[in-house]
């Protein structure tokens, strides 16, 4: 398995791709039920491709990333060969990113001395899905890129 098996959650959610999925293997429901009944290990086995071809097209598809905490926020951008990061850190420690209050006082402060940014830009280490589902891994979520786009026009505006 390349990536991480999905959730039961995320199965219910994606039930009928994954019937299709199936369908494409022709196995229907009846001879699915006998395969986990019989066969557990092959289930198990089918499973685990689905979810790394649904992981494949998610990751595939990202482009931009947050990962917030108390102190930082790190915004990227997933191009096809580099990686572009913005990274703000708070530089009082009562500030807390993970607050509404905290969002706010960053928009009043970005460009105070109490914000350090950082821009950064590096060619992945390795395949960049790999690289991406790694930084989820780490609790990166997948992001529309509303943020990125709009601290990286400040910044380019100042």
């Amino acid at each position: 398995m390349k990536y991480k098996r999905l959730t039961k959650e995320q199965f219910e959610a994606l039930h009928m791709e994954f019937a299709n999925f199936l369908a494409t293997q022709s196995i229907d429901k009846k001879e699915w039920n006998a395969i986990k009944a019989e066969k557990p290990e092959v289930a198990e086995q089918e499973l685990d491709v689905f979810s790394d071809l649904i992981w494949e097209g998610v990751l595939t598809g990202a482009h931009y990333l947050e990962h917030f905490s108390k102190s930082y926020i790190f915004l990227f951008h997933c191009q096809e060969k580099v990686i572009k990061s913005i990274v703000l850190k708070a530089l009082i420690p009562e500030v807390d990113f993970m607050t509404r209050e905290g969002l706010q006082w960053l928009s009043d402060n970005m460009f105070t001395e109490t914000v350090e940014i950082k821009i950064g830009q590096k060619e992945y280490e390795e395949e960049r899905n790999d690289a991406i589902f790694n930084l989820i891994q780490q609790g990166a979520i997948l992001s529309d890129g509303q943020l990125y786009l709009q601290v990286n026009g400040i910044i380019q505006s100042s």
